[in-house]
């Protein structure tokens, strides 16, 4: 399949769509979930277009896994979190609905299930708190 450079994380990338960064290097950004299925939701995407895992180059593979590492840590400090999940999907039947690779980062509590992905909204401004939390943590 070909690369769809009109998708919505690809316009956020050009900085078409706004976003609320939480980190960025020249090769990833990592920024608030829209419609986060837990508090401290977070995408970590390579700036490099591919659709998923299998046509990501190897190098950009390797270097959104040590990024999504850097984001990981600074989540769950953040969050104070018990744990993490995280998660990336492969093409439609794997549950992707954005054909950019990306890797969600979700702080997970004891006893709190993940949200319903209901394709709702969060508040701005939380988003805005919640990031501005993550890049305190990251010391950004």
């Amino acid at each position: 399949m070909v690369y769809d450079q009109n998708n919505v994380f690809a316009k956020i990338l050009r900085g078409e769509l706004p976003c609320h960064k939480v980190y960025e290097t020249d090769r990833v950004l990592a920024f608030m979930d829209i419609m986060p299925r837990g508090d401290g939701h977070v995408l970590v995407v390579p700036k490099a277009p591919a659709r998923n895992i299998l046509d990501v180059e190897p190098d950009d593979l390797a270097n959104l896994a040590k990024e999504v590492q850097v984001v990981a840590k600074g989540v769950k400090e953040a969050f104070k979190a018990d744990g993490l999940t995280i998660q990336q999907f492969n093409e439609s039947a794997g549950g992707q609905v954005v054909f950019h690779i990306h890797v969600h980062v979700i702080p997970r509590f004891e006893g709190v299930a993940l949200k319903p992905h209901t394709g709702q909204m969060e508040d701005q401004e939380k988003l805005a708190r919640s990031a501005e939390k993550i890049r305190a943590a990251l010391g950004r």
